[in-house]
């Protein structure tokens, strides 16, 4: 698991490069975050009960349909 760059208090700023690592983060940590919520909107996961292959299978499919969806009335 991988964190990104703090600044300290009485470190100097961060690099350039410390700050592109961070803005990677956070486009990946993003992309979560916003499939979790998405799921936790539809509350998909309290009710289901199967084995975890088809529970990953089901998610995987919600979220593409929700991805379709939403391009499909972006404009």
């Amino acid at each position: 698991m991988r964190t990104p760059f703090k600044r300290r208090r009485f470190r100097p700023k961060l690099s350039r490069r410390q700050k592109a690592v961070n803005r990677a983060h956070v486009r990946i940590r993003a992309r979560g975050e916003r499939a979790i919520a998405t799921l936790k909107t539809w509350k998909i996961l309290a009710k289901l009960r199967c084995c975890p292959h088809r529970a990953t299978a089901i998610v995987q499919a919600i979220l593409v349909l929700r991805h379709v969806e939403a391009n499909r009335y972006a404009g």
